[in-house]
């Protein structure tokens, strides 16, 4: 059996400048609105992956991400790098010749 990985969500900055994986619309409609609710997911026997892609399928905070038992230590490395790449880009402005310039 092939073991294909799930690709990890994009990041983004929120309203108030927290990083967080991109919400897929569909899982989020479903779990608000559906029979089970991140309780009852807790005890169903999925994979530590699936449950890992799930948190950022909902839109977990990346800090949030970072705490949780089933996210895998390659995982948080990987978000947590592309949060602080984000964060420091909002703080950030390239200038015309290339140069980056802290704002403010």
């Amino acid at each position: 059996m092939v073991n294909i990985k799930h690709p990890m969500q994009p990041v983004y900055l929120d309203e108030a400048g927290i990083a967080r994986f991109k919400e897929n619309k569909i899982v989020k409609v479903l779990l608000d609105m559906g029979p089970l609710d991140m309780n009852k997911l807790a005890v169903l026997p999925f994979t530590q992956e699936d449950r890992e892609q799930f948190a950022q399928l909902i839109g977990y905070s990346v800090s949030g991400f970072g705490e949780l038992s089933y996210a895998s230590s390659g995982a948080v490395k990987r978000a947590d790098m592309k949060a602080d790449i984000m964060t420091a880009q909002s703080k950030s402005e390239v200038t015309t010749n290339g140069a980056i310039k802290r704002k403010g």
